[in-house]
């Protein structure tokens, strides 16, 4: 039975990595609604996000096209031959462009934040990738994040060092979480960032380390509110924890699936929703 071809806007969709791009825009929506940034420049900073977003997993797509066919990827819409990838590179500069003119009319701090986290997850794509600095990006990108939303805010202000400190150990453990998955198909094709250098075992043991500091790090900030907010802190502590065992968990006993990356995430969004109500 012939293989069934999704419409070239389908492909594009997927080609975009939609599920680590509707997260990170969740996250950024959630923070920017919590430290009380203004409507418009609320849904102009989320909006910028999900574009820059899409942005990076075109370009995943497109610059990895030839080796994702090599190893017969078969969750890559370019690599399946669904979709060129000269329209995917061309959609990917696009939506670049237009992640960055989104932030202009919310003040040249949030564009130039943003020009770096997308500079510097693209750098990711093209290069960092096959290196030992493989995890820099996602320390640079996902860091510069809570700035990014708190920038946005009237008046402006630079985000709480806990909040670039939890952002940056989440991004940590979200590129590990990430490539654990590929790490066969990754090797086949001469990549060697820093997960593969470690190996699985110790790259389960860092995502469990860098989600567990992340929230030991919210936790403290946190906490420091008054009232019931600490009860609050205190039971996201405690189930965020629990994710990171859980994460380790399943790194070093079994196949690591895209579960590890989901489970991130869910930690990501507890730790956001602790950060804004200390805010």
């Amino acid at each position: 039975m012939p293989e069934r071809v999704p419409s070239t806007l389908v492909a594009l969709a997927r080609s975009t990595h939609p599920g680590p791009t509707v997260a990170v825009t969740a996250v950024t929506a959630v923070l920017a609604v919590g430290v009380g940034v203004p409507p418009l420049p609320a849904v102009l900073v989320t909006a910028a996000v999900f574009a820059g977003q899409v942005s990076v997993g075109l370009s995943n797509d497109w610059i990895d096209a030839e080796r994702d066919a090599e190893v017969g990827r078969r969750d890559k819409p370019v690599a399946r031959g669904w979709i060129d990838a000269g329209l995917v590179r061309t959609v990917s500069v696009i939506t670049a462009i237009v992640a960055v003119l989104l932030t202009v009319p919310v003040g040249w701090a949030v564009t130039a934040a943003h020009i770096v986290f997308i500079a510097s997850a693209w750098s990711y794509n093209a290069w960092l990738k096959r290196t030992p600095l493989s995890v820099l990006p996602f320390i640079v990108s996902f860091g510069l994040l809570p700035a990014i939303v708190t920038l946005a805010a009237t008046p402006p202000e630079f985000a709480a060092p806990a909040a670039l400190g939890a952002g940056a150990l989440l991004g940590v453990a979200a590129h590990f979480a990430n490539v654990l998955p590929d790490l066969a198909d990754d090797r086949a094709t001469g990549i060697a960032g820093l997960p593969h250098r470690l190996g699985l075992r110790a790259s389960g043991g860092v995502i469990g380390v860098a989600l567990a500091a992340a929230s030991v790090l919210v936790f403290a900030y946190a906490g420091a509110s008054a009232g019931g907010r600490n009860a609050f802190a205190l039971v996201g502590l405690v189930v965020t924890l629990a994710l990171a065992v859980a994460c380790t968990v399943l790194a070093v006993t079994r196949t690591p699936t895209r579960l590890l990356f989901q489970l991130i995430m869910a930690a990501a969004l507890l730790d956001v929703v602790l950060l804004a109500l200390a805010s």
